[in-house]
């Protein structure tokens, strides 16, 4: 059995309790924290594998949180997955955009919460230890700190908002956003341009990506995605 260590946030004690239950009889080992505050303390104390985060906390919310966390020197590369009971578009998207790999709308089934940790440690995107912090998807190698994207070992120059572009798909790589969430994830909610716009930045990628470039999949009348690893030789 797995021993990876969870923590878990969350402001209601019977959701705590219910998460607890579930994922330590999966063989986690469960820490929780009850407001943003002690979720920072703890997550730079115990280090955890992944976040379970709520976003409607007390004190510092779950995207400040988010915040918070993704500038930290020994946090930025836990991997975080948003818990919400908002039915607000703009709160999960302005979450992923702040580095959380997933999320999970309140109310939830424990079986469906299981099998996403499973998934998103298994997909382990973000490298430990590696002060670079390097995205791979296929044969795209993203360096973050570097702003430098390579492909097949060959470095591939693109435009400040190619690589947004392309660092917010791969970081949420099999999840589907509209052209207008990409512009509002990579330029912010006032960027006056277009939702075509996005199609010109796309299409530039993949030319410049190459064969690699199929990475990036159009979902007929939704937007795109990255490919994951379940469907990259689709």
């Amino acid at each position: 059995m797995s021993r990876e260590k969870l923590l878990v946030v969350d402001d209601e004690e019977d959701i705590l309790e219910l998460l607890r239950y579930n994922l330590e009889r999966e063989g986690y080992s469960v820490v929780t924290a009850q407001s943003g505050e002690e979720a920072v303390e703890l997550a730079g104390i115990v280090s955890p594998d992944l976040i379970l985060l709520d976003l409607m906390l007390p004190g510092i919310n779950g995207l400040d949180v988010c915040r918070i966390l993704s500038r930290g020197e020994n946090t930025a590369l836990i991997p975080i997955i948003i818990l919400t009971a908002r039915a607000e578009e703009a709160d999960i998207v302005a979450g992923l955009e702040l580095g959380a790999d997933d999320y999970i709308s309140k109310p939830f089934s424990p079986r469906v919460v299981t099998a996403r940790v499973r998934s998103v440690l298994r997909r382990g995107r973000r490298t430990r230890g590696d002060d670079s912090r390097v995205l791979e998807a296929g044969d795209i190698r993203i360096d973050v700190e570097r702003h430098m994207v390579r492909v097949d070992g060959a470095d591939v120059d693109l435009t400040a908002t190619e690589f947004g572009v392309l660092l917010f798909l791969t970081r949420h790589r099999g999840w589907v956003f509209t052209r207008d969430q990409i512009i509002d994830a990579v330029k912010g909610t006032d960027y006056p341009v277009t939702d075509r716009s996005v199609d010109v930045q796309v299409v530039g990628l993949r030319r410049k990506l190459g064969t690699a470039g199929t990475m990036i999949e159009t979902v007929r009348g939704v937007g795109y995605r990255m490919k994951d690893d379940a469907n990259a030789q689709d």
